[in-house]
């Protein structure tokens, strides 16, 4: 007689290969999945679950989040386990916690600012190994993985000099990818429209990310452009895969602002033929049209030139703060999100504990109220809050959406940014997932129920050789979701961006309930995944 730990019985399996599904049990011992298929009656368990035909998938791996500081106050991170994701993928966009020098904390610090999350960071670690180390300390309420940020380590090596760097210093920034890489990571990311990553050129990118090729890497970049120069930022992404020999990723990929609209069809055939050609490029995308930033996101670069302290001196210089408003007002030879979310009526202000009246609230509202211009009432913001703000910006197409998303090397990511306890943030932060699953597979049909669960599961796992990740197969890590397919739905916006999602009953992390029906059990049962 067999004694299991957890009996799933009567699901209808969604097994993450998008194949059809078929209906099964599944039972668990261990923190694996031991067993798939109809159980003998004298098959025992400690828990008996009758699914009654809801879908039971393996837990959804976020491909692309920024939790990495905000777990250190809030492991449990229910925002994420709500809404079925049992990994996350952090330090994305150049932008990771380690590795730090001593003298570049502060430095740093502010570099990180928007994704602090109001948590107040005491930097007791220096290598990326260090960091990986502080969170295992904590009780994670599911698991995590990390890339390492090339914006952190050139700020590590020339702070926010704008300019190509030495031989010196190209042996230094390899030398911390090689070291982050050791200690675990699963590749660099860059945020090439963000100071520093926005002074590196292609071949310093190239040199840096050869380093994930030496140790089956992936190379995930928020790129260059996403706005009036997005094809051009996709030929740069291919172009370093390729340099580099390395499996590359575009990071939340879209096109912002309505001149660029339609756009896409370009950008995912340029990444078809290169795939076709042997460069291994996949995509990333959430499916909402409005994206998530600082609000320093409008200012053109050379004002962000020197870090944030600087630019705070330049929007407080009357002369270039002059200059600057007439550049954010009518420059769109820059990713001005100000422009391409078409005003103040899109921007939306999201997390600003400075003046936390604003949040919640679009930036055309706050001027009408307060009889101020739009454009100066953004910079004075920044001013106010030191440069530690989030924002959304409402600049994407929903053709554009479902287009991306019916490309079958296009996987689900979030993008999530946390918020401070309190503030406001983007909807996606709790409803990214669920959303897919209600709006554009049930509701809109844009692509079916196992090729929805298949990018959200097995596609995010082999992209990153996480050999127990991804799919409902015996000997499998235990991450699963068990949710309703007729009820599944977001229900995060603006004004509730931490709203529960309904329809899932379960979320099972290495074999230990976390989520049983659709309430936190408090059990705390993810891991740090170190890449191997």
């Amino acid at each position: 007689m067999s004694t299991y730990d957890i009996i799933l019985k009567n699901a209808r399996i969604v097994d993450g290969t998008g194949c059809p599904w078929y209906r099964g049990d599944v039972c668990i011992k261990d923190g694996k999945i031991n067993f798939i298929g109809k159980i003998d009656d004298d098959v025992n368990g400690i828990k008996v679950i009758d699914v009654s035909d809801n879908v039971l998938s393996p837990g959804f791996i976020d491909i692309h989040c920024h939790y990495d500081l905000s777990l250190l106050s809030d492991p449990i991170t229910l925002t994420a386990v709500n809404q079925g994701i049992t990994t996350s993928v952090i330090s994305h966009c150049g932008l990771s916690p380690a590795p730090i020098r001593e003298d570049k904390i502060d430095l740093i610090d502010k570099y990180v600012g928007y994704i602090k999350a109001g948590v107040d960071v005491k930097w007791d670690w220096r290598t990326f190994g260090e960091y990986l180390n502080k969170l295992e300390k904590v009780n994670l309420g599911m698991n995590i993985a990390a890339f390492v940020g090339q914006g952190t380590i050139r700020l590590n090596v020339m702070g926010y000099d704008s300019r190509v760097p030495n031989s010196s210093e190209i042996k230094e920034m390899i030398y911390l990818a090689e070291e982050a890489m050791d200690d675990g990571a699963f590749g660099i990311s860059t945020g090439l429209i963000y100071p520093p990553g926005v002074y590196s050129d292609f071949n310093e990118i190239v040199e840096i990310t050869k380093v994930a090729r030496k140790y089956n890497g992936v190379y995930l970049s928020h790129m260059r452009s996403e706005t009036n120069n997005v094809v051009d930022a996709v030929k740069e992404t291919i172009a370093i895969a390729e340099k580099a020999n390395v499996p590359g990723q575009v990071g939340h990929h879209k096109a912002c602002g309505k001149n660029n609209w339609g756009i896409v069809t370009e950008t995912m055939e340029l990444l078809e033929k290169a795939r076709e050609k042997g460069i291994d490029m996949t995509v990333d995308q959430y499916p909402y049209n409005s994206a998530s930033s600082t609000l320093r996101a409008i200012l053109p670069p050379w004002a962000q030139t020197g870090g944030v302290e600087k630019t705070i001196k330049r929007l407080e210089d009357p002369i270039l703060r002059k200059k600057i408003v007439k550049e954010v007002e009518l420059n769109e030879g820059y990713e001005n999100f100000y422009r391409h979310s078409g005003g103040p009526d899109g921007v939306v202000i999201v997390y600003t504990p400075e003046t936390p009246e604003y949040e919640g609230k679009k930036l055309s509202e706050i001027s009408a109220l307060i009889g101020k211009d739009p454009v100066e009432l953004a910079l004075d913001i920044i001013i106010l809050n030191k440069g530690k703000d989030l924002c959304c910006f409402i600049m994407m197409n929903e053709d554009d959406i479902k287009y991306i998303m019916k490309h079958p090397f296009v996987m689900i990511g979030s993008d999530s940014i946390p918020s401070a306890y309190g503030a406001k943030g983007h909807p996606r932060t709790s409803g990214t997932f669920p959303r897919v699953l209600g709006k554009y597979v049930r509701e809109e049909k844009v692509i079916s129920l196992e090729e929805a669960i298949r990018k959200m599961t097995s596609l995010p796992a082999s992209r990153l050789n996480m050999q127990n990740k991804g799919l409902i197969k015996e000997g499998m890590d235990a991450d699963i979701v068990i949710f309703n397919p007729d009820k599944i739905i977001d229900k995060s916006d603006f004004m509730d961006p931490f709203r529960k999602p309904e329809g899932i009953d379960y979320v099972i992390v290495n074999g230990k309930i976390t989520i049983e029906k659709g309430q936190f059990t408090g059990e705390l049962a993810g891991k740090v995944i170190r890449r191997k």
